[in-house]
């Protein structure tokens, strides 16, 4: 992204860069469900939705009033968010709550930029969200598999072409949209084994009195709901591509 002036870096940001070809946009759905599918490609892309994950309870537990001690995350792909206050209450519930939404929330408010042509924009957003969770990153693995999302986003922004910012841009709200539905159904099958007592469904099952499938089915729909307007948006956008 060559630049002359910190008012072209501004221009840059705030403006809005074409659509890319049809041929991308299909392109990059297509490889996001192809990373999201087998095994061996998810147990590396999911760490991206795991950092959306521990990101989404770390944000909700600063807006609602919580002190939170630091974040983890673990190269098996699982985390842990830690947060201090009341036990109980809308504060606790909220933070429980965000989690497994927050990759498809993410995806979501990435295809409104998308849409309205704001590729720069979205990738710089990313940076200063990651930026922000690096501060409370507590652990080797975490800070590594953080930093690492950092330089590879700054680098397609700052050095790549403007029609690979824009493929990997779609590619990234593609696999945030995608990757956020996989988690809910391992989840799930873990309940069904035993293996997930603490789960974010199961704490908010103690905290409301609703049974933790009522939870787990509330962030299925959720995600798959969310899957659906933010690939309606996306691929509305072939209607204004070039090739």
């Amino acid at each position: 992204m060559p630049v002359s002036s910190l008012s072209d870096l501004w221009d840059r940001l705030l403006g809005s860069q074409p659509a890319p070809p049809r041929l991308i946009v299909l392109g990059t759905a297509v490889l996001a469900l192809a990373v999201v599918g087998p095994y061996r490609t998810w147990r590396i892309s999911r760490h991206v939705v795991t950092i959306a994950h521990e990101g989404g309870h770390a944000l909700t537990a600063l807006l609602t009033g919580r002190r939170l001690s630091g974040i983890r995350l673990h190269s098996d792909t699982s985390g842990l968010t830690v947060s201090r206050g009341r036990p109980t209450g809308p504060g606790m519930i909220a933070t429980s709550l965000a989690g497994y939404l927050t990759p498809a929330l993410t995806g979501l408010l990435g295809a409104v930029l998308l849409a309205r042509g704001r590729i720069t924009l979205m990738l710089w957003a990313g940076l200063v969200v990651l930026a922000a969770m690096l501060i409370m990153i507590r652990n080797v693995f975490g800070v590594v598999s953080v930093v690492t999302t950092i330089a590879v986003v700054f680098a397609v922004s700052w050095f790549a072409s403007a029609q690979t910012q824009a493929a990997f841009a779609y590619f990234a709200v593609w696999l945030l949209l995608c990757g956020a539905v996989r988690p809910i159904v391992e989840l799930q099958r873990m309940r069904r084994r035993g293996q997930a007592p603490y789960s974010d469904a199961d704490q908010l099952a103690r905290l409301t009195r609703l049974p933790g499938i009522f939870w787990v089915a509330f962030f299925w729909i959720g995600t798959v709901a969310t899957l659906f307007l933010g690939g309606s948006l996306l691929l509305g956008e072939m209607t204004r591509g070039w090739i």
